[in-house]
C-alpha cells in the first residue's frame, strides 16, 4: 500500500519537464529554483475562498506504536471556507518534508526539494472563516504520502463549504516535519518490512481520527474557528490505506457518517457491518486497467456493507491519479494512453464532493446514480 512505483516515474518526468522549462537540461539547482515555473494547484471551484491552519496536537493519554515510550503526536491542516482578501498563500510543504519525499522515492539526487517546496497554493495562511455551521471531512493519505498529496481536493471541498482536516499519520510518510524542526519518518516502513501487519497501520488510524474528533469538537477544541464545524455532519475518506483506515473508523466511532474509499485495499479486523446504513463508496482504478484485475478485497468489502453504497471505477486512472502529487506540476507528460492527472484531479473532486454533499448536506447527486455524459471515463459497477 506504498506510494507505487508509477508514480515515481510520472514525478521525475514532471520534475524533469519543468527543470527544461527554465531554459537548461539540467535539473536547477537550490539557487535557481526560485525561478522555475511551478504551476499553481489547480484552482477550486467553488464560491468561497480558502483559507488554511495548521495545527500540532499530542495524545499525552496513548503510546505511538512506532516510537515506543512516546505520546502520539499529529500534524493536520485544516482547511476551510473564508473571506475574500489579501494574505499570504499557504505553502504545499515545507523543504524538509520534500526532501523526505525525494528521498523516499530515490529521486533525491535529481531533484532539489525547494522545486516541490516552491508549489503555489490556493489557499491563504489564517485567513478570516466565513460564518456559519459547516459539514466536517477528515482526509487520510496513503501509506508513505505525506497530507499534501490531497491539497487539491481539500481546496476543493473547503471552496464548496466544508471544513476539511488533512491529517499526517507520524511515522507513515516519508517525512512530517513537527515545530522547531523536527522531523517523523517513516518507521513504519521498516516495521511492516519485519512482519508488523497493515492492520496496525489501519487501526492507528482510526484511533488518530477519534482523538482528533474529541479535540475539534470536544469541550476545549484545540483549533480556534471550530465554532464553524457541524458535529452532527462529520465524512472521511482516503486514499489508499487511508481508504481503509476510514472504513476502520466508521466500524469504530459512530460520529462519522459517510465514507469514502479511493483505491484502496481493506485492512482491519473491525466488521463493516458495524457501519449499519451509514453510506460508503467505493471509488478507485478500473479493472481494465489495473494490473492483475480489481482488488479482490473490494468484493469482500461489496458483500458486508449494509447501507448505501456505490462502486465506481475510473477509466484510464492508476493507484496515485487520485492524489495531486504530480498534477500540481502542469507541465508533467501522463503515460500513454492514460488519463491526464489534470482531468483526473478534475473526475475525483467531482465525485467525492457529490458524494458528501448528497450525504452530509441532503442533496440529491444524480452523479451517484447513473452514468453522466461529462464524465465518460467513469464506470458503475454492480457486482
Amino acid at each position: 500500500m506504498r506510494i507505487a512505483a508509477a508514480l515515481v516515474l510520472a514525478l521525475a518526468t514532471a520534475l524533469s519537464v519543468v527543470a527544461c522549462s527554465s531554459g537548461t537540461t539540467d535539473v536547477p539547482s537550490s539557487t535557481e529554483s526560485a525561478a522555475v515555473d511551478t504551476k499553481p494547484v489547480l484552482r477550486p471551484s467553488g464560491p468561497s475562498a480558502v483559507g488554511r491552519d495548521v495545527l500540532h496536537l499530542v495524545d499525552s493519554g496513548r503510546t505511538d506504536p512506532w516510537t515506543p515510550g512516546t505520546p502520539r503526536e499529529l500534524m493536520v491542516s485544516m482547511y476551510y471556507p473564508a473571506q475574500r482578501g489579501g494574505g499570504a498563500h499557504a505553502p504545499y510543504a515545507t523543504t524538509a518534508e520534500s526532501r523526505a519525499m525525494l528521498v523516499g522515492l530515490g529521486l533525491d539526487k535529481e531533484v532539489p526539494a525547494e522545486v516541490l517546496a516552491a508549489v503555489h497554493t490556493n489557499s491563504v495562511e489564517g485567513a478570516p472563516p466565513v460564518d456559519g455551521s459547516h459539514p466536517l471531512v477528515v482526509l487520510s493519505p496513503g501509506f508513505t504520502a505525506p497530507r499534501y498529496t490531497l491539497t487539491a481536493l481539500s481546496e476543493e471541498l473547503a471552496s464548496r463549504g466544508y471544513v476539511v482536516a488533512v491529517v499526517d499519520h507520524a511515522g507513515e510518510s516519508f517525512g512530517t516535519e513537527f515545530p522547531g524542526g523536527r522531523m517523523s519518518t517513516c518507521v513504519a516502513c521498516q516495521r511492516t518490512d519485519e512482519g508488523e501487519p497493515l492492520t496496525t497501520i489501519v487501526e492507528t488510524r482510526a484511533r488518530d481520527v477519534a482523538f482528533l474528533l474529541d479535540r475539534l469538537t470536544g469541550p476545549q477544541p484545540s483549533w480556534p474557528h471550530a465554532k464553524l464545524i457541524d458535529r452532527t455532519r462529520i465524512g472521511m475518506a482516503g486514499h489508499s490505506i487511508g481508504g481503509a483506515a476510514t472504513a476502520e473508523t466508521m466500524a469504530t466511532d459512530q460520529r462519522v457518517r459517510a465514507g469514502l474509499n479511493m483505491d484502496g485495499t481493506f485492512f482491519g479486523d473491525a466488521p463493516l457491518s458495524a457501519l449499519g446504513d451509514r453510506p460508503f463508496l467505493l471509488f478507485g482504478t478500473d479493472a481494465d486497467t489495473r494490473p492483475g484485475g480489481h482488488d479482490p478485497s473490494w468484493d469482500r468489502a461489496w458483500s458486508e456493507l449494509p447501507g448505501w453504497k456505490r462502486w465506481l471505477t475510473v477509466v484510464g486512472t492508476d493507484h496515485n491519479s487520485f492524489i495531486d502529487t504530480v498534477m500540481h506540476l502542469e507541465q508533467a507528460a501522463t503515460q500513454q494512453d492514460s488519463l491526464s492527472g489534470r482531468r483526473a484531479v478534475e473526475i475525483t473532486r467531482a465525485h467525492v464532493a457529490a458524494f458528501f454533499d448528497q450525504h452530509l448536506r441532503g442533496i440529491h447527486q444524480p452523479l451517484l446514480d447513473h452514468p453522466d455524459p461529462a464524465y465518460p471515463e467513469v464506470r458503475f459497477n454492480n457486482p
